[in-house]
């Protein structure tokens, strides 16, 4: 299945602020959480809904991820970051992924 382009915009379940949706966008910005909604990018088949943490950064050819788990059923997936990620939080993963 290919990615379904969404734009919508959302508040953070996590820090609670507005997030601007691009038709791209699939975590928080500001603190790096996502949500549990999609199986496959965009399609928001996932019936889980569960908030997915932040847990580490993943670096594949030159392009940093952000590793997510899910807090309820445990489901993990990287997400590309994207230029308007907060900086402090990605240095604050991976020092995290370094240990």
């Amino acid at each position: 299945m290919s990615f379904i382009k969404r734009v919508e915009d959302f508040i953070c379940e996590h820090c609670k602020k507005k997030v601007i949706g691009t038709g791209y966008t699939n975590h928080c910005p500001y603190c790096l959480w996502s949500k549990h909604v999609d199986i496959h990018p965009g399609d928001r088949a996932a019936s889980c809904r569960g908030m997915m943490k932040p847990i580490g950064i993943e670096i594949k050819k030159n392009e940093t991820y952000v590793l997510l788990a899910c807090v309820l059923c445990g489901h993990s997936r990287p997400n590309k970051t994207c230029p308007g990620d907060s900086q402090n939080e990605i240095i604050k993963l991976s020092v995290v992924t370094l240990k």
